[in-house]
């Protein structure tokens, strides 16, 4: 059985703010000013300090969202088979679950970045300048002097394939070091990035992006009996027809509260 660890799933990562919800939705300022609207000045003694303003950012309200399903198991089913049926609908609901908010998420992230890199030298396919044009995109980030500071790349399976196999890259790296992609298979990061790969994302390409400032995701916890942290799960008896109902639910929202906290290599 596949597990959710093997999956993938990267949304509760790259998205890493936390708001617990009530009233079934979240109200934050996107896009905050980090400085005041007036330089600082010097002061003479005895003198009145300056004011100044703080703004915000433009109010967003987003309303969560109760994704779930149930899946039935007989009496039989359960009596009959050697494993435990209850145990894998409870993963396989979970890693439907967790999916579904991945592709969200992902998909909200590709309509609220509008910052883009260029790449260089043509595609990743037969460039030769893939580690300029990831510089260059964390450059830009880091750029809008904002305190954003990037610390993963996103990819897709085929772009992180590239990545991985890039002979010029594999120049850059350390020789006669066994950790290394050849040997290994792994690749797990690139200038100061550590590097993502998703079968999730809407299109293919890479997103250099400060997990610590891009966004969050909302979680109303409505009780009720069921158990877990972030995807929640519950067994309901039917009498009626001999079986038991396994369900799952999250009840969430996405959101990107800091867009420039993120941008997209086009051209790959």
């Amino acid at each position: 059985m596949n597990e959710i660890a093997n999956q993938r799933f990267i949304s509760d990562f790259i998205l890493t703010s936390r708001q617990d919800v009530s009233g079934g939705a979240i109200v934050f300022d996107q896009d905050d000013p980090l400085y005041t609207d007036r330089p600082v000045e010097a002061i003479s003694p005895g003198a009145e300090y300056p004011l100044a303003g703080v703004g915000s950012g433009t109010p967003q309200a987003v309303r969560v969202t109760k994704w779930g399903q149930d899946v039935p198991i007989t009496d039989e089913k359960i009596k009959r088979s050697n494993f435990s049926p209850v145990e894998k609908a409870f993963n396989v609901i979970v890693n439907q679950l967790v999916k579904t908010v991945d592709s969200l998420s992902l998909s909200l992230i590709a309509s609220q970045v509008t910052a883009a890199q260029n790449v260089t030298d043509g595609a990743w396919a037969s460039s030769t300048k893939i580690l300029r044009d990831i510089m260059l995109a964390k450059a830009k980030v880091k750029g809008l002097n904002k305190g954003y500071d990037p610390d993963v790349i996103v990819v897709d399976d085929l772009t992180w394939a590239l990545l991985a196999s890039d002979d010029k890259l594999s120049t850059l790296m350390a020789r006669e070091d066994k950790g290394n992609s050849v040997y290994t298979g792994e690749f797990r990061t690139i200038a100061g990035l550590t590097i993502l790969p998703t079968p999730n994302l809407p299109a293919a390409g890479a997103w250099v992006i400060d997990t610590n400032a891009l966004g969050g995701i909302g979680d109303e916890k409505l009780g009720e009996g069921y158990v877990g942290d972030t995807v929640e799960t519950k067994s309901i008896r039917d009498e009626d027809n001999d079986q038991w109902r396994v369900r799952g639910r999250r009840v969430c929202v996405p959101y990107v509260n800091e867009p420039g906290a993120a941008i997209k290599i086009t051209g790959i």
